[in-house]
């Protein structure tokens, strides 16, 4: 193993596999809050919060009767939302956990997003077809119909068909829309118009025609480059957004053929990967040479993501904990108890 060894906070409380890892800070400086929080879907069937710093619980999300397979906050802290394998997503109010609103679906749910105004839901899965919903219009008619007789399901505002079934989704605006599918492609759309686009504005492609497992979007600092990671098959990619150009592709020593994902660093010079084995390794940008190595969970690494101040990372297993590393391996030597 390469590095010195580290000792992470053990989370645990989910009884199933991981399925997606969420960091989200928090500033509400009305009621004076500046906090991280971090969000856990699971295949228990109960997504949790936790203080990303401590690693403590502070609530789950109860309603779902099947898998969670991706559980997003929104940037303001208010509200949230999961998709599930018991063909529904659903958003919540993430301070009370109260769910606010059930959108059936007629297959497996795999990923929710919310827009960077929070204002528009996106979701996908099994069924190819990727659903764009109007939060605010939606929350109106249900709080105009509360006495639950009013009819209609709720119903996306837009809806584009894809060539195969959905894995993961991402904003770049309030419009563009980033895609990615079970075929090895990723596509971007532009969803600002009310009908239905005929072609992505561009699509990026993977070298192996292996289904997308993990997609995050960081602009890393200082140079301002927005970059798209992707773990596919037995390869991490990073594609500029702006140029759609492909910066890196490396092969790793895990594949992500089940489970895994891959996390940038901040400063875009690191980046986090774990699938097929039980290691959490870090690696260099530039080269792709292996950094470091933990080992700690007792099953395959499900996810991986970075804090937004990259000074900690976090990976979920099959083992059903959250290990909670730190980046900076002198901070954690003299952090030990």
């Amino acid at each position: 193993a390469a590095g010195p060894k580290q000792i992470p906070i053990v989370c645990p409380g989910h009884t199933r596999p991981l399925a997606e890892l969420q960091f989200v800070h928090v500033v509400d400086e009305a009621v004076g809050e500046n906090r991280t929080f971090l969000l856990s879907a699971c295949h228990d069937r109960l997504p949790m919060l936790r203080d990303a710093v401590s690693g403590d619980w502070i609530g789950s999300f109860q309603g779902h009767k099947g898998a969670v397979w991706s559980c997003q906050m929104d940037e303001t802290g208010s509200l949230a939302a999961t998709a599930s394998g018991d063909f529904s997503a659903r958003l919540w109010d993430a301070v009370t956990g109260q769910s606010l609103l059930e959108l059936p679906h007629s297959h497996i749910v795999k990923t929710c997003v919310f827009s960077p105004s929070s204002k528009r839901l996106a979701t996908g899965g099994k069924e190819a077809l990727l659903r764009v919903y109007d939060l605010p219009k939606l929350l109106l008619n249900k709080n105009k119909d509360n006495s639950g007789d009013g009819g209609g399901k709720p119903a996306p505002s837009l809806q584009i068909k894809q060539d195969s079934p959905i894995t993961k989704l991402v904003w770049l605006s309030d419009t563009e829309l980033l895609c990615a599918c079970q075929n090895g492609k990723i596509y971007l759309w532009n969803t600002a118009a009310e009908a239905p686009p005929s072609t992505p504005v561009h699509t990026f492609d993977t070298q192996e025609p292996a289904e997308i497992r993990d997609m995050e979007v960081r602009v890393v600092s200082p140079s301002g480059t927005r970059i798209l990671t992707v773990a596919a098959g037995s390869k991490v990619y990073f594609f500029d957004t702006s140029t759609y150009a492909l910066l890196k592709s490396y092969t790793m020593p895990v594949h992500f053929k089940e489970e895994g994902g891959c996390t940038l660093h901040p400063s875009g010079t690191k980046f986090v990967a774990g699938g097929s084995d039980l290691w959490v390794r870090v690696f260099d940008f530039e080269t792709g040479a292996e950094l470091e190595c933990h080992k700690g969970h007792h099953g395959p690494i499900r996810c991986v993501r970075y804090s937004p101040d990259g000074k900690s990372y976090a990976s979920g297993s099959e083992d059903g904990t959250i290990r909670l590393w730190k980046t900076d391996l002198k901070e954690a030597a003299a952090g030990k108890q």
